[in-house]
């Protein structure tokens, strides 16, 4: 689910414009959003019951307010996620003449049929064998840039102010999705559920078998940060925020060091790795779209089959509008998504945080010191770099 827009875009941006300063907010965000993410798997693990009912127990209140973050990040989310992939998709296909905004409302509507029929794990499975090309790539793309050394620095090159207003908005942008965004903890929250249906594990297995996950998630990040600095920084070359021309540099950076016959493969595995995240996000958000319909009581729990394929296709049709009416901009839509997902990021995590050390939880199997630390450093730290966000859009 991580792998996304986050690594192959953001991390990979943030070592072309920033270098090794870039590793520092990837750490922070890693390291500061691990707590939240762990808390669901543990609440779920624990009491059998999703985040989302924890919401909803704690208060509806609360269970509204994440139903109204549900609501921003249909729109936002798979807008971004969808125009970068339509992006890769028109590198493997060069020959075909169509609009890039035309080419996401293909994707929508082939995700949705895929999901519609109930074909997600099929799809899904059969996507980790092309993913696992692009780790390969990206661990051989590594290792030659380390050998080979960075690019030759340019003498008209600056170096970056990492300070200013122009930088902190990109580090928001970075911070916002790394290694995804928070109000995803639910999504982990309802998967685990589903996978407890058919695998026995207890508390410590569960957590065991997240942080693993979590954490190689933290490694790409690091590597995508390493091709993008070993190849544009300390040059006058910078990155699109157009998502075509972007899939283009991107994998050019991959064949440049693997050779001109690893360009269509590399693309391949990219746009899998994108795909992957699209039918992810798409499911997440349409199963936690028809829980949340059926918790007000406006639809009944018998038709879920029938009202999650309704709800896809309307997440397809609205994604398809916002993509539209901004004109599928890269830079545009991942602003804003990453912003959305930054600024809620420190509610969502102290929600998280009261479920499992609150009095209906089973104290013995509540996070430790250390993880709490880590919680209330994660809350301070995003929210006054969410106010200080705002004091720079509004000065």
């Amino acid at each position: 689910m991580a792998v996304g827009t986050s690594h192959l875009v953001l991390s990979t941006k943030a070592g072309a414009q920033f270098g090794w300063w870039a590793l520092l907010p990837i750490a922070a965000a890693n390291w500061l959003k691990y707590p939240f993410f762990e808390f669901g798997i543990r609440y779920t693990q624990v009491t059998g019951k999703s985040l989302l009912q924890g919401y909803l127990e704690k208060g509806r209140g609360y269970f509204n307010a994440y139903a109204l973050v549900t609501l921003v990040s249909s729109i936002t989310i798979l807008s971004t996620l969808y125009t970068v992939t339509a992006g890769l998709m028109l590198q493997i296909i060069p020959d075909i003449d169509i609009p890039l905004t035309l080419m996401v409302g293909l994707l929508l509507g082939s995700v949705a049929v895929v999901l519609s029929y109930g074909q997600y794990r099929w799809l899904e499975n059969s996507l980790k064998a092309v993913v696992t090309l692009l780790i390969a790539a990206l661990l051989i793309t590594v290792v030659m840039a380390l050998w080979e050394g960075p690019v030759t620095r340019d003498p008209a090159w600056v170096y970056p102010e990492v300070g200013d207003a122009t930088a902190v908005l990109f580090w928001i942008s970075l911070i916002g999705w790394m290694p995804t965004a928070v109000e995803a903890s639910s999504w982990v929250s309802m998967w685990r559920l589903a996978k407890n249906k058919s695998v026995t594990q207890n508390l410590t297995q569960a957590l065991a078998e997240f942080k693993f996950g979590y954490w190689v998630t933290a490694v790409l990040a690091v590597l995508f940060l390493i091709v993008g600095m070993y190849t544009f920084y300390g040059t006058l070359g910078t990155l699109s925020n157009q998502s075509v021309a972007f899939a283009d540099q991107l994998i050019g950076v991959f064949a440049r060091r693997m050779g001109a016959w690893t360009y269509p493969v590399v693309a391949l595995a990219a746009f899998a790795t994108m795909l992957s995240s699209c039918i992810t996000a798409h499911d997440a958000l349409g199963r936690i779209s028809v829980d949340t319909l059926q918790k007000w009581n406006l639809i009944r729990s018998e038709n879920t089959q029938r009202y999650l394929i309704a709800v896809i296709w309307v997440l397809a049709l609205a994604n398809a509008g916002v993509v539209w009416y901004t004109g599928a901009q890269m830079g545009l839509l991942v602003a804003t998504a990453t912003a959305v997902s930054f600024v809620l990021a420190p509610a969502i995590g102290w929600l998280n945080y009261s479920l499992v050390t609150g009095p209906n939880f089973d104290k013995a199997q509540q996070p430790n010191r250390k993880i709490i630390f880590q919680a209330y450093a994660g809350m301070i730290f995003l929210s006054l770099f969410a106010g200080y966000y705002f004091w720079l859009l509004l000065a």
